[in-house]
This record gives structure tokens, C-alpha cells and sequence, in this order.
């Protein structure tokens, strides 16, 4: 009974740790980017001994993004050394080429470059005026008109059959060029 209950316990942990890589992420791709670390360090936490090396190396790996991004470099660089030598192959292989972009060389931003946002805030009716979406209009389209002119007859469709496209010519040309290459390569055989 008691393996039973420790593959459970084992089964929840792992659990546990999907739940916090799942809102580990959401946080994450939402900017919030303390609280996404304050997940995925639970996560991390939640494993327990019997760690899935994947489910490991994707927290670390959202781990160092996460220290990146809330501008903590130091972490997130040492963070990531530890990843670039995963256990895991795709982990040490995704931890290797973070490691690749965070010691890259940062570039210097001229200021013509950058676009400033300007803060609208302190517009009057800002605050006051709600949005409100586009009024539908639920009527039905109006019905098209005729593009024929007037007094113009469309004839009727022409029969295929009674259209005479001159084939019979272009299958002489064919079996003649197709005996050719035969003659031409018997005789070429016998030389």
C-alpha cells in the first residue's frame, strides 16, 4: 500500500510543478515578471526527488527568461550556465543558446532609433469618455443589380463535341516523331 501512495505522492508533485510552470508562463507572457519567478521557483521547489528531467530543465529555462527579463542579468546568466549543462539534451541544447544571447555584447541605442511613447494621461476627457464599440448594422445587404447592359444578348454555351480543334493532325505528327526515335535508336543499337 505504501508504494501505491508514494507513486501518487510522486504523481501530484509533478502535478504541483505543472501548475506552476503553467502559471510560471502566463505570468510571464502577462509582464508580471516578479510573480512568474515567484511561480516557477515553487515549481522548481514542488518536484521533489523523482524530478521529470523535462519538466526541470522547461522551469529553469523559463526561470532564466524570467530573471532576464525582470532585469536581474546575474541571475538569470548563472541560472543559465547551470542549464546549458541539463541533463536533459533539448534543455542543455535551448540553455546553450541562451547562454549565447545573454553573454552577447549589448549594442549602444542612438536616440534617433528609439520611438518615445508619448503618456496621454493628462488629457482632459481622457478618464471621463468611455469606449463604446461601433454600431452594428444588422440589416440585411441590399440586392444586387445586373451588370448586363440593356439590349444585350448572352448567347447560348457551345457544344464540345461539335467544336473541331484540329487533334487529328498533332497524332499523325506524334506517331511519326515517336517511329523516328524508334528507328533512331534500333539503328544506333546495331553500330
Amino acid at each position: 500500500m505504501t508504494d501505491d501512495r508514494t507513486i501518487d505522492d510522486i504523481r501530484s508533485e509533478a502535478s504541483r510543478a505543472q501548475e506552476c510552470l503553467i502559471r510560471g508562463k502566463a505570468a510571464f507572457e502577462a509582464g508580471f515578471y516578479q510573480d512568474a519567478i515567484a511561480l516557477l521557483r515553487q515549481g522548481e521547489a514542488t518536484q521533489g526527488e523523482e524530478r521529470s528531467m523535462a519538466l526541470d530543465g522547461e522551469l529553469k529555462t523559463w526561470l532564466v527568461m524570467a530573471y532576464e527579463a525582470s532585469g536581474d542579468r546575474s541571475a538569470a546568466l548563472n541560472l543559465c550556465r547551470i542549464v546549458s549543462r541539463h541533463p536533459h539534451g533539448q534543455t542543455r541544447d535551448q540553455g546553450k543558446r541562451l547562454l549565447y544571447i545573454l553573454e552577447a555584447p549589448k549594442l549602444k541605442m542612438k536616440s534617433e532609433w528609439l520611438v518615445e511613447i508619448p503618456d496621454l494621461s493628462h488629457l482632459e476627457n481622457s478618464v471621463d469618455r468611455a469606449w463604446t464599440p461601433p454600431p452594428i448594422n444588422l440589416s440585411p445587404p441590399p440586392k444586387l443589380q445586373s451588370t448586363v447592359p440593356k439590349g444585350y444578348i448572352i448567347p447560348d454555351p457551345t457544344d464540345p463535341t461539335t467544336v473541331n480543334m484540329g487533334d487529328e493532325r498533332s497524332v499523325f505528327w506524334l506517331l511519326g516523331a515517336v517511329g523516328l526515335i524508334l528507328v533512331g535508336v534500333g539503328f544506333y543499337a546495331t553500330m
